[in-house]
Parts: C-alpha cells; sequence; structure tokens
C-alpha cells in the first residue's frame, strides 16, 4: 500500500500532485489506475450495459493504486453513484486511494445523492486515510491573462 504523509500544499494543483502520486507508484512498480470521476462513472456505466463490469472491478481491483480526480465536479445519477462507491470502497484496506475534489465531506451526500451512501464511503476514506488540505489563492486566477495578470 502507498502509505502518503500529510501535507499542506500552497500554489500548487491537486490534480498536479495526484498524477506526481501516481508516477511515484508507478516508479516503484505498482499498478496504477488514473481517472476523473466522470470517466470512471461512464466506464462503470458503459462496462455494466455491456455486461463486462465484473471484468472492469477486476482490473481495478489489480491496481496498487487507484486515483479518482475532480469528484464532485460533474453531477452523477443515481447508478454512477452507486458505481463509483462500489470501485472506491473496493479499496477499502485492500489498496491505496487517491481522491482529489473541491466538496467538503458534509456536501459528498448531494455529490452522490444519498447521504448514507456518502457517509459510508467517507467512513472508509477517513479510516486510514490522510487529508491534504490545499491553501492559499488558485494559481488559474493569479496568473488569469483575462485579468490582466502574466506568470
Amino acid at each position: 500500500m502507498c502509505v502518503l504523509p500529510l501535507w499542506k500544499v500552497f500554489h500548487n494543483g491537486k490534480t498536479h500532485l495526484a498524477i506526481a502520486i501516481g508516477l511515484a507508484c508507478v516508479e516503484r512498480g505498482m499498478e496504477t489506475r488514473f481517472f476523473t470521476a466522470a470517466e470512471l462513472v461512464m466506464a462503470l456505466t458503459r462496462a455494466g450495459r455491456e455486461h463486462r463490469l465484473e471484468t472492469l472491478l477486476a482490473d481495478l481491483s489489480r491496481a496498487d493504486l487507484l486515483i479518482v480526480d475532480e469528484l464532485g465536479y460533474v453531477p452523477l445519477d443515481v447508478e454512477g453513484a452507486r458505481l463509483l462507491f462500489q470501485a472506491m470502497s473496493g479499496c477499502y484496506e485492500r489498496r491505496s486511494l487517491v481522491v482529489t475534489t473541491n466538496i467538503e465531506f458534509s456536501r459528498w451526500g448531494t455529490v452522490l445523492g444519498d447521504d448514507k451512501l456518502a457517509a459510508a464511503l467517507i467512513d472508509r476514506i477517513v479510516h486510514h486515510g490522510r487529508l491534504v488540505e490545499f491553501n492559499g489563492t488558485s494559481h488559474r486566477m493569479d496568473t488569469a491573462l483575462m485579468l490582466g495578470k502574466s506568470e
């Protein structure tokens, strides 16, 4: 299992850090899968329709690290939320999971469309997890050309 230290990171992106963690794990010989939450839900939904959900879930279970980026950026339907829960909760005490989001835990019920589903997922994540909190201003806003700024 890939153990991540607790960091306070300023002026760096969540996705950038998640990719860096993924690459570091790959360099150490760990199987790693990276998806945005929307991509993973679409892949799981499509696999379900095509009667190959078990195959996709088995592939995900072979990975040492699953990275789910941008949770909460795209609304999920009930079935998509349940499939995402299944994939993410399958990591619990078996493999590492990195989740990036701007959504605080108290609002995950809205994201997943079910408070109990959200509570169950959060329970699994926080049991052995580490919270990496990004503070500071947005790098994009700090360098936004539209606002007359530059790097």
